[in-house]
């Protein structure tokens, strides 16, 4: 097939989405500096930055000193143009928080849920509610929002109809986009896997920035992860690559959530830790009433309980296994560890997770690899997920919310950036 020719439009939309970005990811910066890191001629990016302030996407934002001349105008992406929510639809709660244009977080409202197999309606109905609740407490109103972000467990598959494939959580090809919209929001809605929204959100702001090959690791309830591959999310033909957690550890191994047998997820998500400490016990119940401070329980315990010792350097040995095996897949510069689950393993035994992963590791490929914990937190997949419309605004050079859904479609598939 041949490949489609250039058009002036494509170009003209390709030096407002360059500089657009560079100014999102490095500004403020003077016209003379936009020239000098996009390549882009002094006319051009006259003209570009001329139609993005009078579209109120750019702004001055005072002047340096420039050498013997006149003071230079610095510009940025004007924070105030619109704002963008993230949504973290977990196994434990849905978060959800809103931003302005600088990622500046304006609000945020955490509802838990009752049981980790939620019914989809139900999601619907708490993100309906504390949609509300989010705009009261910003003080902004819907027709500022440049787009709503979701970041879900499982498959998101994209297309004209997005759908939502979460096996272990009962969701079976949901339709989540338009059951948002049905419940009142208006909106452009993005949905996408919560490992990815976590893996866009740590490459952009947190420890992932700078590297050009990465895994960023979700561990919480269950596991997930986002492969970045010379600075592109690798999605496979479906859009379900990443799904670390359902690689095989163990050949007829522990049941899975899944249904399989042998998944990592089954040893090192966080309700297979918690199942294999209470079988351990004897049966007997993890103290606490949820999956995070049961697992706060059995690190704590450590120190007085051979059984939780024992069973805490089993679970670093299964990981340090897993981890291994992306070093060995992916050879990526740099291994970063996130999800809630992942942070609390990580922040006291990062050394001995390192230990386990050198055991397992091709021993070239690991010294040519980093595994550092996330920088961003709990907040990381709905911080993601406000990315989503941003990434939009960015890859798009204009508002999302004045474009053909089928171009939004496009970049919600895009390469991304930073």
């Amino acid at each position: 097939m041949q490949p489609r020719r250039a058009t002036v439009r494509d170009l003209r939309r390709r030096n407002r989405s360059t500089l657009l970005s560079t100014l999102f990811f490095e500004g403020p910066l003077s016209r003379h500096e936009l020239g000098g890191r996009t390549g882009l001629s002094a006319a051009t990016v006259s003209n570009v930055v001329g139609e993005l302030i009078d579209d109120g996407l750019v702004i001055e934002a005072g002047q340096v000193e420039s050498d013997g001349g006149r003071p230079r105008v610095l510009l940025r992406v004007d924070p105030t143009f619109g704002n963008v929510v993230g949504i973290d639809v977990g196994e434990t709660g849905v978060t959800m928080e809103l931003f302005d244009l600088s990622m500046t977080r304006l609000a945020t409202v955490d509802h838990p849920l009752a049981t980790p197999q939620p019914d989809v309606a139900i999601v619907g109905e708490i993100i309906a509610a504390g949609f509300g609740t989010l705009l009261a407490e910003a003080g902004v109103t819907e027709s500022s929002l440049l787009g709503v972000g979701i970041g879900v467990p499982g498959t998101v598959e994209q297309g004209a109809t997005v759908r939502v494939h979460a096996q272990t959580i009962g969701w079976d090809g949901v339709a989540l986009a338009d059951l948002v919209h049905a419940k009142g929001i208006t909106a452009p809605v993005f949905v996408e896997n919560g490992a990815k929204t976590q893996g866009q959100a740590e490459m952009w702001f947190g420890a992932g920035r700078g590297a050009r090959h990465a895994v960023i690791a979700l561990i919480g309830s269950g596991i997930g992860a986002t492969v970045i591959t010379d600075g592109t999310t690798y999605r496979g033909a479906t859009s379900s690559a990443g799904e670390w957690g359902h690689t095989t550890l163990s050949y007829g191994g522990r049941l899975c959530r899944c249904g399989a047998l042998g998944c990592l997820e089954a040893y090192v998500g966080a309700e297979g830790i918690l199942d294999r400490f209470r079988k351990a016990r004897g049966g007997k119940a993890v103290p606490r009433d949820d999956e995070q401070s049961q697992l706060d329980f059995l690190l704590d315990a450590v120190d007085r309980s051979d059984i939780a010792a024992a069973l805490v350097e089993e679970t670093v040995g299964y990981l340090g296994a897993g981890i291994a095996n992306l070093v060995n897949l992916f050879n990526p510069e740099r291994i970063v560890l996130g999800g809630w689950a992942g942070m609390a393993l990580g922040s006291r035994l990062l050394p001995e997770i390192r230990t386990a992963t050198a055991a397992h590791a091709l021993r070239h490929a690991y010294d040519q690899t980093s595994i550092v914990l996330c920088e961003l937190g709990p907040d990381a997949v709905a911080v993601g997920a406000a990315t989503l419309p941003v990434e939009a605004l960015l890859s798009l050079g204009a508002d999302p919310r004045i474009r053909p859904k089928a171009q939004i479609l496009q970049v919600s598939q895009g390469k991304g950036h930073g």
